[in-house]
């Protein structure tokens, strides 16, 4: 497996604060950056790489403070996601605890969506929404282990009816009904 500039990635090492990881293998891109499993022999992680490609419908600020700004936003929310174990800012990295299972994009592919799927994503948009909140409820961002949904990214915008779940992301989720047919939202 190669990386954007074609090298080797299953050959690279990446460093965060001065402590060397192993790339397994690349986990996915997104608007801001590549995410990696990584290991360090002692366990797995996701270190996140920011990338400064442009994004034609997304503005960025300092992508590193925001990662870091939105991460404590939803943690005081609560909302169940992968803990943060280290930032390098200076390399614009960030490591964080490796939560595996299938995506919610990968529950809807092969037809394993459950009721309680939405029913958690329900229960999030109930700390979001009071709080003025929004998260990318793009599907690829979830992941379901041991039967709990987890928000994989930590990127969070101000809440806007234009981007809640009901009116953006339930249609990515394979959603025929509306929320209050499901009583999820």
């Amino acid at each position: 497996m190669t990386d954007v500039n074609g090298a080797d990635i299953a050959a690279q090492n990446m460093t965060v604060n001065g402590k060397t990881f192993h790339v397994l293998r690349l986990l996915g891109k997104g608007k801001g950056g590549y995410s990696y499993l990584v290991t360090d022999d002692r366990g797995k992680y996701v270190l996140k790489q920011i990338h400064h490609e442009p994004c034609e419908y997304y503005t960025f600020g300092n992508k590193i403070k925001s990662e870091l700004r939105d991460y404590e936003t939803l943690r005081k929310i609560g909302i169940r996601m992968p803990v943060m174990l280290d930032i390098d800012k200076e390399n614009e990295r960030i490591l964080k605890e490796y939560i595996e299972g299938d995506t919610i994009q990968q529950h809807v592919a092969d037809g394993s969506m459950r009721e309680d799927y939405y029913r958690q994503i329900g229960e999030m948009c109930g700390l979001l929404y009071p709080a003025g909140i929004n998260i990318d409820y793009y599907p690829t961002n979830f992941i379901v282990q041991d039967g709990l949904l987890y928000y994989i990214d930590y990127e969070c915008n101000e809440y806007s009816d234009q981007w809640n779940f009901e009116n953006w992301g339930s249609q990515y989720w394979g959603r025929t009904q509306s929320p209050a047919e499901t009583g999820s939202v």
